[in-house]
């Protein structure tokens, strides 16, 4: 069963982010790739455009949250971890609409799907330290 929405659109963002690291591909030629996947049938695209542009162009305030928080460089974070990160992150600081409880319940789910066995329990460590950063109020 695909998986429509925001919630599809976050699964095409981890994969079009873990394919930023490491093929180096830039953000319109992901768009691009990502848009003609099958799975791209249902998903929010706009949501998928607008956080694509917010994790690719604002990479390095993304990373030092993640080297703040994770007492690490982002750079030796699992590109995995990473790109749940930069999405979960950037959802923070963009996505005024949405919870953060939201953003960082559905960065665990991914990373529960996508990373390693231990991945979610750092992924929440993570965002709950960049989220008492950028949303105090929350």
């Amino acid at each position: 069963m695909a998986v429509s929405g925001r919630r599809g659109a976050r699964r095409l963002l981890v994969q079009a982010l873990y394919q930023h690291q490491v093929g180096g591909h830039e953000r319109a030629e992901l768009a691009a790739q990502f848009r003609e996947r099958a799975e791209a049938q249902g998903i929010d695209t706009q949501y998928f455009d607008s956080l694509l542009g917010e994790a690719t162009r604002y990479r390095p305030e993304l990373d030092a949250l993640i080297a703040q928080a994770a007492a690490r460089p982002a750079e030796r974070v699992d590109p995995v971890e990473r790109a749940i990160l930069w999405l979960g992150i950037a959802e923070l600081r963009s996505q005024a609409d949405v919870p953060t409880r939201v953003i960082i319940n559905e960065a665990i789910e991914l990373a529960k799907s996508f990373g390693g066995p231990e991945s979610h329990r750092f992924i929440n460590a993570v965002l709950d330290d960049a989220s008492a950063r950028l949303r105090p109020r929350d």
